[in-house]
């Protein structure tokens, strides 16, 4: 749950997981003689599980390799690994594990006893982390589901398991590197940054049930057979307050030569101006800039062609934003949509669950008997 709201841990276990990463492939190119390899990374932060319970994580895209800087050449040399085992990846688990778990200890989120236990919460941030902490562990306001599973214990000790190819779990931590795209395909590393990128829920996953309910289809089962979960709708809105990441809680990080403070970088990140169509366009007026117009981004994310009219494929050209509000109402008029806001609800009690069965579940059949945070 802190980790939800404090930027400064989040960003620390976000380093402490590209270091270990990167002095992997570090360490395994200099036992091959590749001495001074440097290799990179773009860490973004997910905040959810599948069924939107509160999860912070992290999908790393890694460079699957170093890059070494020769004298006779005028670019660095990439080098790339030849393959990759599950031993790897434990090795590389093992080594985040405790420097995690370190970084925690000494920044008091975790004490350090046998087993570990969580640290005190901040007191600035009781409320934030009350909400928090029931979207992590299913409780009012966020729950009930209709649906059991036994809690992870993050800091939970063990030994290391290979549970799938390059899948590794080690006393709460698991790791997954099965997921690859070569460096001659385009598509495969869209993919895999949309994947990165992905937001926390699909539209069409999320349904109306029976007895005033909301249901979350899974996109893959849970060990448990679990297919679907039940909330009341409520709950549903408990567990997407904590997605929203607070002002300045940066979610996309860089290290190592793709970081902005390495030296590396311009010359290993492609210039502009290359004709893959997956690739930044060309630079306007010289600059160096790769941004993709705006309309381009709409096609690519959305599937909206703001090029061509989807009624009769004619192409269109943006001629003007109608900012004024009394055009902006004329035009509104024009279509026969409303003009006005609508009208605010009444003032209410504390919001309560709507569901009949929840409140029978929780024998708290009179909703303003139910206090917002449990």
């Amino acid at each position: 749950a802190r980790l939800a709201y404090d930027a400064e841990l989040l960003g620390g276990l976000s380093r402490e997981l590209a270091s270990a990463v990167m002095d992997f492939y570090r360490r395994r190119f200099e036992l091959g003689g590749v001495r001074g390899g440097k290799s990179g990374a773009v860490t973004v932060v997910q905040r959810s599980s599948s069924d939107l319970r509160l999860n912070p994580h992290y999908h790393l895209v890694a460079l699957d390799g170093v890059f070494t800087e020769e004298e006779s050449a005028d670019a660095p040399t990439f080098h790339p690994l030849p393959h990759l085992t599950s031993l790897d990846v434990a090795e590389v688990l093992q080594v985040a594990r405790v420097r995690i778990l370190r970084f925690l200890v000494r920044k008091g989120a975790v004490v350090d006893t046998e087993p570990l236990e969580l640290g005190a919460p901040r007191a600035q941030d009781d409320g934030l982390l009350q909400l928090a902490a029931a979207a992590v562990t299913g409780h009012p306001p966020a729950g009930p589901e209709r649906r059991e599973r036994a809690p992870v214990l993050l800091a939970e000790r063990g030994e290391v398991r290979v549970t799938g190819p390059l899948l590794v779990s080690d006393g709460g931590f698991t790791l997954h590197a099965a997921t690859v795209a070569g460096g001659h395909d385009p598509s495969g590393r869209e993919s895999l940054v949309r994947y990165a990128l992905r937001p926390p829920l699909a539209q069409e996953r999320l349904t109306r049930a029976g007895d005033d309910l909301v249901r979350i289809a899974l996109k893959r089962p849970f060990s448990d057979g679990t297919v679907a979960v039940d909330l009341d709708p409520l709950s549903l809105l408990c567990r997407l307050v904590p997605m929203v990441p607070p002002p300045r809680f940066h979610t996309v990080r860089y290290a190592g030569v793709l970081a902005s403070a390495s030296r590396l970088r311009s010359r290993i990140v492609p210039q502009p101006g290359v004709t893959d169509p997956t690739e930044p366009r060309a630079p306007l007026g010289g600059s160096r800039c790769g941004w993709r117009p705006w309309a381009e981004l709409m096609h690519r994310v959305f599937q909206l062609d703001l090029d061509r009219c989807p009624l009769c494929g004619a192409p269109m050209k943006l001629r003007a934003l109608v900012t004024e509000p009394a055009n902006i109402r004329r035009y509104l008029r024009h279509l026969d949509e409303a003009t006005a806001l609508p009208p605010r609800s009444p003032a209410r009690d504390p919001p309560y669950f709507q569901s009949a069965v929840v409140r029978r579940q929780l024998a708290q059949p009179l909703p303003q008997q139910l206090p917002l945070l449990a």
